[in-house]
């Protein structure tokens, strides 16, 4: 699969994304030996809006609002997942620092480094996710943030507003894609 060339990849990926709509992406990024956000950009249109890296802050300070959430790392050592509310940052030494404390997620975040930012609408193992993924130069997954679920498994109403608003203000900044 390496020696193919980039055009007949996106092309089995979307074949396989199509055979298995909640694969896992990182799996099909393996596979076909491309960046996972080649994968990301071959879902289908309606299921991704893309954000501009330049947003990665506002995009944050946003979602630090939205209550509890799962904020995934996935590399292919581990899965590290966090679930709570996503701290407020403030910018410092370079860096976007979480300003978690002593409970919960913290954490220190080069912005620079986040080019592009796409909002994700996808089932996984069978359920509706809605995810905003964060990806670097090489395309290259930082982490993910995944809309919280309620006790009955739901997806939080408000955070889907929240999600969808992002989504549409999105769609009016010049870095949209």
């Amino acid at each position: 699969m390496q020696q193919l060339p980039i055009s007949e990849k996106v092309e089995l990926i979307r074949q396989a994304i199509a055979a298995k709509p909640d694969g896992i992406l990182e799996a099909l990024a393996t596979e076909y030996h491309v960046p996972v956000q080649t994968v990301v950009e071959c879902l289908p249109a309606d299921g991704l809006t893309r954000i501009d890296g330049q947003h990665f802050v506002a995009v944050l300070t946003d979602i630090a609002q939205w209550g509890d959430i799962t904020f995934i790392c996935h590399s292919k050592d581990a899965i590290v997942e966090f679930c709570g509310p996503l701290p407020e940052g403030k910018i410092g030494h370079g860096m976007y620092n979480l300003q978690g404390g002593r409970s919960g997620l913290s954490g220190h975040l080069r912005p620079e480094n986040c080019k592009a930012i796409f909002l994700v609408r996808r089932p996984f193992m069978g359920m509706k996710t809605l995810s905003v993924q964060f990806f670097n130069a090489d395309g290259e997954t930082i982490f993910k943030i995944y809309v919280g679920r309620d006790e009955k498994r739901a997806l939080k109403s408000d955070q889907v507003e929240r999600f969808e608003r992002l989504a549409a203000l999105s769609a009016n900044t010049a870095g949209n894609a």
